[in-house]
């Protein structure tokens, strides 16, 4: 291992500030608060439960209209985690039983 210098321990140092920050305050640096995507989540997981069904089965019903989102990724809509499309939306709501505008926060 002659002749080889370490590597500078900077960039680490870096990553851990950033990380540290990021979590004390979240949302400070772009794109690091992964929470709160979207506004239609919790709308989505009540009216499927209305309805009874699983998020397996409103996978499903996605599929038959030619939209792919998997159980995990429906898990995802419901906690905020992942973002929608607009013919996400538009599919969900059909499925759901109400309006687009409903679950983008407005009025049945």
């Amino acid at each position: 291992m002659r002749g080889l210098t370490p590597l500078p321990l900077e960039p680490f140092y870096l990553l851990f500030y950033i990380r540290t920050l990021s979590a004390r305050r979240p949302g400070i640096l772009p794109g690091m608060n992964v929470r709160n995507k979207n506004i239609s989540g919790t709308r989505i997981k009540k009216m499927r439960e209305q309805l009874g069904l699983s998020q397996d089965q409103l996978s499903g019903r996605l599929a038959k209209l030619g939209i792919t989102i998997d159980r995990a990724g429906i898990s995802k809509i419901e906690t905020g985690i992942r973002s929608i499309y607009d013919f996400e939306l538009k599919a969900l709501a059909k499925i759901l039983n109400v309006s687009a505008d409903w679950l983008l926060g407005g009025n049945k």
